[in-house]
């Protein structure tokens, strides 16, 4: 559904329903622990291709317009009336941020500041530079887990809803990750008015 006015939403940040967080948890926990460094950059790179494959469906003249869809699990509330491009814009700050962040724990360093959920909100002013700068920032995920010669670090940094995690698990996360804005651009595509 498409929206003239700005839906009232939860606040960016405001997480994912109590037993949904729950869920997620576990089931990411299962993930690391039965996955492989060949498996994430595998996820990764095919949520990454299905995603680039949505975003040439949709007419490049629609890709910037913001459309409502339903909350889909692992996605806050207050991402649920993006466009194609504010998606992708999402995606390349948080892939920049695992990039960073898989980097600095494999080379012995905790990064900088803090994650945080809504310090990853996208600019509804977003234009098509986004696409290629998208690409870059995924380009940026796999030379950073091809140069990391072991990615089950010591050092770990916290997540917001998974807590302190190693460069593997960041890396894991990575795909499961794109995999969640690859239903989410379905979604907006599908809503887009024909």
């Amino acid at each position: 559904m498409s929206t003239t006015t700005e839906p009232k939403l939860a606040a960016p940040g405001a997480g994912l329903p109590a037993i949904e967080h729950l869920i997620a948890r576990i089931l990411f926990g299962l993930r690391r622990s039965i996955g492989s460094r060949d498996g994430f950059t595998a996820k990764f790179t095919a949520e990454r291709a299905a995603i680039r494959a949505l975003v040439e469906s949709c007419d490049p003249a629609r890709r910037g317009e913001r459309i409502l869809i339903a909350r889909q699990r692992g996605m806050e509330d207050s991402s649920r009336n993006w466009s194609v491009w504010m998606t992708l814009d999402h995606l390349r700050i948080t892939n920049e941020a695992f990039a960073r962040i898989i980097t600095d724990l494999a080379q012995g360093r905790i990064p900088g500041g803090k994650a945080s959920t809504a310090d990853v909100k996208p600019s509804a002013d977003v234009t098509s530079a986004v696409e290629a700068e998208y690409e870059k920032s995924g380009d940026a995920v796999l030379a950073a887990v091809a140069a990391a010669p072991d990615l089950r670090t010591r050092l770990l940094f916290a997540h917001p809803w998974f807590g302190p995690l190693d460069a593997s698990a960041w890396h894991a996360l990575s795909g499961a990750h794109m995999g969640i804005h690859r239903g989410q651009i379905a979604g907006i595509v599908a809503g887009l008015p024909r």
